[in-house]
């Protein structure tokens, strides 16, 4: 129940004028469901269905009304204006501020360069897509008209081609979608956010997407793929074509498409240029990228890095260090990059009010029962016309018959208002066709009028036979869609701008092959300082510098490609590349961990953990007795995660870490004074990595296993008197005879 509040005894409250209000400022309980319902539905509703998706004709409303109203401001063949006008003008239609409105108009621009084919001709500063911080110009400043292709989006719109409805104030009438001649949907890109549900629709080359459409109006169970080969972005690029995963997309209209930026090398100056970048990124996020990645050390090969992109469009120049390899550069930063990344598809559409997912066959299809529908319409619209004006030509037949009756019907008649119901009466003509004929001028009483006029019925008798033919004749419909698509074809189409390659035929950088491998020595201290330092240098200084009351928890050889496991008290492991820690001297105090990995609040490191392979197994053991033993191969994962939650169970304390050698025991210690000596062969291991464990030790009352140590040579005079074969076992009290030299364990009593 939401409620909001406690109801006041007074129901009585003031107005303006003095008046009182019944039941003001009352608050009452409503239901939550309710509140949603009443409150938050109609506004989802209302962003799903009039703001975030496209429909069919491939706009939202804002496009269209913006689009629109420079179509009825005459800029599809007059000349430019400026953009604050056309702002201005669209706020009659749509009723946000001139912001949202000028954002709009900027993205469906040519200097913008977002679109693959713009609908607005701009002039001036319009920004560009493929930039964070190149910003445009003020509407004040740039002017604009309706581009060429634009035609095409409101042919015939004034034959009744589609639906026209009041405006927010009912003042005018807008169109409810575009009757395009071309599958505009799948044309240009359109990406939008909905509540509850988004759309990402990737552009297509527009001669593919037509030469589709074509096949698919001879034979709707036409292979998509053979002629629609693949997404086209307007910057270009390359797609890394996977079939499987395109025809995925045209199937369910779900899927990703990877993308990688193109470049040429310039050997003289040893310089990669690169001049086309994903449809997802910016120059500046590319930028930003590589020289955060030259901070952490995992770029060594670039000398310098610049954005020289000027009015002959985008180009991103790395100058490299001498010797390094081009090609080898380029397959790092697509791997390490947004160079290369991915374009998320999701062709969620409106169709008929209503959101459906559909994949880019079903899309075509359905765009072509809207086409059928605007086709039908529109000759259905010239029909009306035709029949109309044969109507009235069929009357003007009758009276050419006998022009001197007609002149002496109008003669004899006393009144003008008598003269319409007297050439009815004189020859059986209705009252539209007597006005037509007393509304003809003298001068077109002519033989050669007369003639002209016959054979104009003719011609309208033969072309209304036409189009009823057409209207009865699903065929010939979807024969004048496929003439206009062709012409589209013929007059907008274009060369490809995104080329493919398929990912079979590339080969995946691994980083692993550029890092040099050489031994290492790593050093871990109890407050999480870490140290990575190599042989020689460890030989010109062995004393470490460690923080007051610090010690060194881990001292172990190691390879520069080894990977850290970081164990935390909070059941978490954090996963880190040596090759990612730079060399260091043992008179540094070295990187403190919780902060280099971005540890939670209070998080304290509980043990480190160096492997090549993730072979071997791990030892957890747990204040309540139990030890769990996990294979490191569950904390090796394929991609790059840096942090793994649920690394051990958290229903006990941990107590210590260990990575067993082979034959390796262990001594627990409980606080109880009791030892246990045991070895990892006795629990078989589990793939859960938060598994319980299995009960090694057992306590009396409020026992626990207080520490836990590596069995060696000097622990125990006699090891086996704490050795047991079966588990779990209590452990046993420490004798004096078994102390030997080792002076931190006392015999019980003493």
């Amino acid at each position: 129940m939401a409620k909001k509040g406690k109801q006041e005894p007074s129901a009585k409250k003031k107005s303006p004028n003095n008046a009182y209000i019944k039941d003001a400022g009352v608050v009452v309980e409503q239901p939550i469901t309710e509140t949603l319902e009443v409150n938050y539905m109609p506004y989802a509703m209302s962003v799903i269905v009039s703001r975030a998706l496209p429909e069919i004709d491939g706009f939202k409303p804002a496009h269209r009304k913006l689009l629109y109203t420079m179509y009825k401001m005459g800029l599809l063949t007059g000349a430019r204006t400026k953009s604050a006008n056309v702002v201005g003008q669209t706020m009659r239609l749509n009723p946000h501020g001139d912001g949202p409105i000028y954002e709009t108009m900027v993205r469906l621009s040519t200097g913008n360069e977002a679109l693959l084919h713009p609908y607005v001709d701009s002039k001036g500063n319009f920004g560009k897509a493929y930039s964070r911080d190149m910003a445009y110009a003020a509407s004040r400043y740039t002017e604009v008209k309706l581009e060429k292709i634009a035609a095409e989006l409101f042919r015939d719109i004034d034959k009744d081609t589609v639906d026209m409805v009041p405006n927010y104030d009912n003042s005018m009438l807008e169109p409810t979608l575009f009757p395009t001649t071309f599958p505009s949907v799948l044309v240009n890109a359109n990406v939008g956010i909905a509540v509850s549900m988004a759309s990402a629709i990737c552009p297509f080359n527009l001669a593919e997407v037509c030469e589709t459409t074509i096949e698919l109006l001879k034979n709707p169970g036409h292979k998509v793929s053979d002629t629609l080969k693949g997404p086209d972005f307007p910057g270009g690029g390359t797609v890394i074509l996977d079939p499987a995963e395109l025809e995925r997309i045209y199937a369910t209209g779900r899927g990703s498409i990877r993308v990688r930026g193109r470049y040429t090398y310039d050997r003289a100056e040893n310089c990669i240029e690169v001049t086309e970048i994903p449809p997802t990124t910016t120059v500046e996020a590319i930028i930003d990228k590589i020289i955060d990645l030259i901070k952490q050390s995992r770029i060594k090969e670039v000398a310098d890095i610049r954005d020289e992109t000027d009015l002959s469009g985008l180009k991103l120049a790395i100058e490299l260090k001498r010797g390094v390899d081009a090609e080898k550069l380029m397959q790092k930063l697509f791997k390490v990059t947004p160079l290369e990344d991915v374009y998320s598809c999701n062709f969620n559409v409106l169709i008929d009010s209503v959101p459906r997912v559909m994949g880019a066959k079903e899309l075509l299809l359905e765009w072509i029962r809207f086409r059928q529908g605007c086709v039908a319409r529109r000759v259905q619209f010239d029909l009306k016309k035709k029949s109309e004006k044969l109507h009235l030509l069929q009357g003007l037949s009758k009276i050419l018959l006998d022009i001197d009756k007609a002149i002496q019907i109008i003669r004899e008649t006393e009144e003008e208002a008598e003269v319409v119901p007297n050439l009815m009466i004189g020859f059986g003509i209705d009252e539209l066709q007597a006005e037509f004929v007393a509304e003809i001028k003298l001068r077109h009483l002519n033989r050669a009028y007369i003639l002209g006029r016959l054979e104009e019925i003719k011609q309208l008798e033969l072309d209304i036979a036409e189009m009823q033919e057409i209207l009865g004749s699903p065929r010939r419909i979807n024969k004048i869609i496929s003439c206009e698509l062709r012409e589209v074809i013929k007059k907008y189409g274009q060369p490809r701008k995104s080329l493919f390659v398929y990912a079979a035929d590339l080969t995946d950088y691994n980083e692993e092959d550029e890092t040099p491998d050489y031994p290492v020595h790593v050093f871990v201290t109890e407050e999480g300082y870490f140290k990575k330092i190599t042989p020689q240098s460890l030989r010109m200084s062995s004393v470490q510098k460690l923080k007051e009351g610090d010690a060194v928890a881990l001292q172990q050889e190691g390879s520069n490609l080894c990977e850290l496991l970081f164990f935390t008290d909070k059941a978490q492991v954090y996963k880190a590349k040596l090759a990612d820690f730079s060399e260091t001297k043992a008179s540094v105090m070295g990187d403190y961990i919780p902060s280099r990995l971005g540890f939670d609040e209070g998080e304290k490191l509980m043990a480190t953990i160096l492997t090549k392979d993730f072979s071997g197994e791990l030892l957890f053991f747990f204040e309540n007795g139990k030890v769990s033993k996990v294979p490191l191969s569950a904390y090796a994962t394929k991609t790059n995660r840096k942090k793994l939650q649920n690394a051990y169970s958290d229903r006990s304390p941990l107590v210590a870490i260990f990575q067993p050698a082979e034959e390796s025991e262990y001594v627990l210690t409980s606080n109880q004074k009791r030892h246990l000596i045991f070895s990892p062969a006795l629990i078989a291991a589990k793939s859960t990595r938060d598994n319980q464990g299995v009960a090694v030790m057992a306590f009396k009352k409020n026992g626990r296993v207080e520490s836990v140590a590596l069995l060696t040579p000097e622990t125990f005079q006699n090891p086996h008197r704490y050795r047991t074969k079966t588990l779990p076992a209590a452990g046993f009290l420490l004798r004096g005879e078994d102390l030997g030299e080792q002076m931190t364990l006392t015999p019980d009593g003493e």
